[in-house]
């Protein structure tokens, strides 16, 4: 009789495999997520024409991306108190954000004047709150093993979603009126893929009654705060240089003595927020085999050494800004899935949903302060120095990063909570 075997697998369990169901939600999720989240830059990819029509002043132009930031912070604050995206079913305020969203958008259609236009941002903003989260909570509900994966493969079709508006100017010209019927058109579409399609995953956890006590279960957990504080580094980086790279672009573009380059801009524009989507997805695929917080420390620190070659490309070579452009696009948003992941991993199991609202509610209302910021030291320096302001978020991620240990394979499930970590 063969005696048994006491030798270490590491392969994990059957019961911890995630099933070929889980990635045709994967797939079905990623394609609402990538539809819904198109009219976050509805407006921003047409700042020039939308000013032109609305008689914006500089400042009322850069609020076009900062009203949607605002909004959003809003909706994601009243979604984290109220305690909704674990009392709600996830699909349900998925479908209801698009819906919303798309309605938001389209009303920009048919307002007059600064105030209006704004407040239609806004309410977009307000509305995707219901998009992002929800879809992050549906698709850790279907992933244990390859989370960090499943996740990065979501955040890139988010990022592709965010570039869309990009490629449509790019393509359609500067009418304003374009992108902002298109994506309105996309996101109802991703609403009815949310609604019919998806499902929930077998780990999302019933939902929880309503409790104002989950904020503080899901921060008593030292895990989630350092995560968190790593994510708000990268969201310091991440949305002012979506925000601004056209305007970089252009300004560069027109140093180096290239005629008309509004529609390069454009291009270039869509390029460094697309390429991130492979960035995501190849960083969740190493994530759950080499460590989340890992991966995360290292796109912020090849990111942040991004933020500082600007100075060193602005004005050459149109070749050398694509270059740039790829690799920073690459790397600026690849961490940001870990993130979540970490969060969900680490958090309470009936406090997830609220904990990523609330990660995200922070993350983007520091954005409102470094997109503000960054035109206004372009202004004074130069868009070739101005990207250095960008550098202080991945450094400050890294400090906070440098505190986290990655689990040892195979011991991440859902909302576990504290866990034992091995030394890296």
């Amino acid at each position: 009789m063969t005696a048994p075997s006491h030798a270490p697998s590491h392969a994990p369990s059957p019961a911890l495999q995630d099933s070929p169901r889980a990635w045709r939600m994967l797939a079905a999720l990623a394609v609402a997520e990538l539809l819904g989240m198109s009219l976050w830059f509805s407006g921003t990819a047409v700042t020039a024409s939308l000013a032109a029509a609305f008689t914006l002043s500089p400042e009322q132009s850069a609020w076009l991306t900062m009203a949607v930031q605002a909004g959003f912070v809003a909706g994601t604050l009243v979604t984290a108190v109220l305690n909704l995206a674990d009392a709600v079913n996830p699909r349900h305020l998925m479908t209801a954000g698009c819906l919303l969203g798309a309605a938001a958008n389209a009303a920009a259609l048919v307002v007059h004047g600064p105030t209006a236009l704004l407040a239609s941002r806004a309410a977009t903003g307000a509305a995707l709150a219901w998009v992002y989260p929800p879809a992050m909570k549906i698709a850790a509900g279907w992933f244990r093993v390859r989370r960090g994966f499943a996740l990065g493969l979501l955040v890139g079709a988010l990022t592709l979603g965010k570039a869309a508006p990009h490629l449509v100017t790019a393509i359609f010209g500067q009418a304003w009126q374009t992108p902002i019927v298109w994506t309105s058109a996309l996101a109802v579409l991703g609403a009815l893929v949310a609604l019919l399609v998806v499902r929930d995953g077998p780990l999302v956890p019933a939902t929880a009654p309503f409790s104002l006590g989950a904020i503080g279960r899901a921060f008593a957990v030292r895990d989630v705060r350092v995560a968190t504080l790593g994510y708000l580094g990268h969201m310091w980086e991440l949305y002012a240089m979506w925000a601004w790279i056209g305007a970089f672009a252009a300004a560069s573009l027109a140093a180096s003595g290239v005629t008309a380059p509004g529609a390069r801009a454009s291009l270039v524009a869509f390029i460094a927020i697309a390429s991130g989507a492979l960035g995501c997805a190849l960083a969740g695929r190493v994530a759950d085999t080499w460590g989340k917080a890992r991966v995360a420390r290292y796109a912020l620190l090849t990111s942040g050494l991004c933020c500082l070659t600007t100075a060193a490309v602005y004005g050459r070579h149109p070749a050398w800004l694509y270059v740039l452009v790829i690799v920073w696009g690459f790397t600026v948003v690849a961490d940001s899935a870990q993130f979540s992941a970490l969060v969900s991993d680490r958090a309470p199991v009936d406090a997830i949903g609220t904990a990523l609202t609330l990660q995200t509610s922070l993350g983007f209302l520091l954005t409102m302060v470094s997109i503000d910021l960054l035109p206004r030291i372009a202004s004074s320096v130069g868009w070739q120095w101005a990207a250095w302001l960008l550098a202080l978020g991945p450094l400050a991620g890294l400090a906070a990063m440098s505190r986290l240990t990655d689990r040892r394979l195979g011991a991440e499930s859902w909302g576990s909570g504290p866990a034992f970590t091995a030394p890296e």
